[in-house]
């Protein structure tokens, strides 16, 4: 059961607690969005503090998923849409023969398969070059308000509580965390559509890579649809993904399906861990008795937390709709490219795919990352303010890595130009972006591409 479904006791509890870190810019969460915030504005020379609560950087692109989507539009020509320090981190993991371009399944363009431990080393890389001072097995537990504007961090980790003061604060945590504590308007998700299911993902050795990739995927979902409704397997999704990786007979699957997570609650999310490691088990001895190629094949890894596609969001200055996503609209204040469909993850047994026209591709407006009613404060990727439809296309590694980037140039610029950060010159935004390498209208044609 939820711990929102009573009125908890309540108690009082408090402390003063010491001020020990400062700095221009402190991003919370060191997954992909807030990896490229923290070097963008570290690299435009502020000073960076990236708050982490894991042991490593990278959050959901190192922990639950290897494949980067929303790098490249979907059907017969792609055409890559992000650049910059996203496209930077692909092209370390290609130069170390640790990622692959390849196909998606479904038609939603081209992804990039990596090794997501050398992904770790890469993010530690980029961070120390740029200057990042790291902060890592620490947790935002709350924010330094003064006014509507926020001045710091409450920060929990081995020794306690302690504060972190910084002039500009990005919320990468993926939940709007920072947001929410700070009196931003927020919405959790299942307000204008069911929550996205969550996912575990794992890692298979000892396949026989060839023989499984010959087997049509029409077929793997006739099997696993037979085998579910014989009642011999519990598999609660009757699609899903089994991919090639850069190693040989080494193959990850994205199948698992936990309906129904909020991922702000942490009797919730513990609950979805275990089932999500149940289910597991049961696709890994259905693929190993049923599916040619896995027959000698082994379980080598799950993903190291569950993966939460959808949670609380920002009500930001604008809020991206499902209209803008299909009709591929453009915004002056365009500060990243999207042609990703909107993939929704729903309860049942299949995902729910709308594409945009052949080739096009929509803008993320920087407006989306601005909450309102709060001052010094942005956020970067998927708690972006967009409805369920629109973030359900948004919400790709590619994209958030760009609202990333984007979040802490905007950061530099607001310090630099003495401005609040919901006053950006989007123009000089685009500029700066455009410097570092971002493609913000039209894309690299297939002869370009690696």
């Amino acid at each position: 059961m939820s711990s929102h479904a009573s009125q908890p006791e309540m108690v009082t509890y408090s402390r003063q607690i010491p001020v020990r870190l400062a700095a221009d810019v402190a991003v919370v969460g060191g997954g992909a969005a807030g990896v490229n915030a923290a070097v963008a504005a570290a690299r435009l020379g502020l000073d960076v503090l990236l708050v982490e609560r894991h042991g490593y950087l990278g959050g959901t692109s190192t922990g639950v998923l290897d494949t980067f989507y929303g790098f490249f539009t979907p059907g017969a020509i792609p055409k890559r849409v992000v650049g910059g320090i996203p496209w930077e981190i692909v092209q370390k993991l290609l130069a170390r023969r640790a990622a692959i371009m390849r196909p998606n399944t479904y038609g939603a363009g081209m992804g990039v398969t990596y090794n997501p431990t050398v992904l770790k080393f890469v993010y530690d890389e980029l961070a120390e070059a740029a200057g990042v001072r790291l902060l890592l097995h620490s947790f935002c537990t709350d924010v330094l308000m003064a006014g509507d504007a926020i001045t710091g961090l409450v920060v929990d980790g081995k020794q306690g509580l302690f504060a972190v003061k910084a002039r500009v604060i990005i919320d990468a945590s993926g939940d709007a965390d920072v947001a929410a504590r700070a009196g931003a308007p927020v919405e959790q998700a299942g307000v204008d559509g069911p929550v996205q299911s969550a996912t575990t993902t794992f890692m298979l050795g000892g396949v026989d890579v060839e023989r499984a990739r010959a087997v049509p995927r029409r077929e793997l979902v006739a099997m696993m649809r037979e085998a579910h409704a014989s009642g011999r397997y519990r598999l609660p999704r009757q699609e899903g993904s089994v991919h090639i990786t850069p190693h040989p007979g080494v193959m990850v699957a994205n199948m698992t399906r936990i309906p129904a997570v909020d991922g702000t609650d942490p009797v919730s999310l513990t609950a979805a861990e275990v089932e999500g490691r149940r289910q597991v088990q049961e696709y890994v001895r259905f693929l190993v008795e049923n599916v040619p190629g896995y027959e000698q094949a082994f379980l080598l890894g799950v993903s190291t937390h569950v993966g939460i596609r959808e949670s609380r969001r920002i009500i930001g200055e604008y809020r991206l709709t499902a209209e803008d996503v299909l009709s591929a609209r453009k915004f002056a204040d365009g500060i990243a490219q999207c042609g990703a469909p909107i993939e929704d993850h729903h309860a049942g047994s299949d995902t729910r795919w709308q594409y945009l026209p052949e080739g096009e591709v929509y803008h993320v407006p920087y407006r989306c990352l601005v909450p309102q009613k709060v001052d010094g404060l942005l956020v970067a990727g998927r708690c972006l303010s967009a409805t369920h439809d629109a973030h359900a296309s948004v919400r790709s590694i590619g994209q958030c890595m760009a609202m990333g980037q984007a979040a802490g140039v905007a950061a530099a610029l607001a310090l630099q130009r003495k401005t609040a950060v919901r006053d950006v010159d989007t123009g000089a935004l685009r500029a700066q972006l455009e410097t570092m390498g971002a493609l913000l209208d039209g894309g690299v044609e297939p002869g370009d591409l690696p």
